[in-house]
C-alpha cells in the first residue's frame, strides 16, 4: 500500500527562508493523534533545530495513524515500511538542505523514528523513540547500522501498559547490536512523556 504525507499539514518551527543549512528534526505523533500533539515540545528543543511536525497518512478516529493494525505493538513490517517510505519520499522533496536530520516520535511515532533510521541509514543521523519500540524482522539498513552504531534515545515509563515482555525484549535486544543506545525508564510513568523525560531528550538532541 502506497502512502503519502500531506505537505500542507506539516507544522514548521521556522519559515521557509530560515531552514537551509540548519539541522532538521522530523517529529511524528502517536496513533490517532495529529501534527499539533508533539509540536508543543518545539519551544523546549534546541533553537538551532528546524522542527517539522508531520501528520500521519492514515485517518483514524479523530486523528491520524502511521499504520492500521489491531495489534499496536507488533504490526506487520510491510505496513510500517510503507509509512517510512512516505516520510523518505517527503524528505526527497525538500527545497532546502539540512545540515543533518534526526527523527523523534511518540508511541507509533517513536517506533517510526527508529524504523526510519533502519530504512534510511545514510540520511537519518539519530533517533528519539519515546514510548515506542522496534519493529520485528530484518530491515535493509540493519547491517550498516551494526557498523555505524548511530545514537538512539529510548525512553519509556515503568507503568506503560503498551510494553509487554515481548516488546521490551525485542527492543532491548535489537538496540545494542545496531545503535549506540541511551535508555531511560521513568518510575511511575504511564503512556506519556514526563518533564524529566523531556529534559533528558533536550540534552540528547543538544549533544547531537
Amino acid at each position: 500500500m502506497s502512502l503519502e504525507l500531506d505537505p500542507d499539514a506539516i507544522l514548521w518551527s521556522a519559515p521557509a527562508a530560515e531552514r537551509d543549512g540548519r539541522p532538521l528534526l522530523v517529529v511524528m505523533h502517536g496513533r490517532g493523534s495529529n501534527e499539533e500533539d508533539l509540536f508543543g515540545l518545539a519551544p523546549d528543543l534546541p533553537a538551532e533545530y528546524v522542527i517539522a511536525s508531520l501528520r500521519a497518512p492514515i485517518a483514524e478516529g479523530p486523528g491520524w495513524s502511521w499504520w492500521e493494525t489491531e495489534i499496536s505493538g507488533n504490526p506487520d513490517a510491510e505496513r510500517v515500511d510503507s509509512a517510512a517510505a512516505a516520510v523518505t519520499t517527503w524528505l526527497d522533496s525538500l527545497s532546502f538542505t539540512p545540515s543533518r536530520i534526526g527523527a523523534l516520535g511518540f508511541s507509533q511515532g517513536g517506533a517510526m523514528a527508529t524504523h526510519l533510521l533502519r530504512r534510511d541509514v545514510e540520511r537519518i543521523a539519530f533517533a528519539v523513540n519515546l514510548a515506542g519500540f522496534v519493529i520485528s524482522g530484518e530491515q535493509v539498513g540493519d547491517a550498516a547500522l551494526a557498523v555505524s552504531r548511530p545514537p538512539v534515545f529510548w525512553g519509556r515509563g515503568t507503568h506503560d501498559p503498551l510494553f509487554t515482555p515481548d516488546i521490551v525484549e525485542r527492543t532491548e535486544s535489537w538496540l545494542p547490536g545496531h545503535t549506540t543506545p541511551e535508555v531511560h525508564e521513568y518510575p511511575g510513568l504511564g503512556h506519556s512523556i514526563s518533564r524529566d523525560e523531556l529534559d533528558d531528550v533536550v540534552g540528547f538532541v543538544s549533544a547531537r
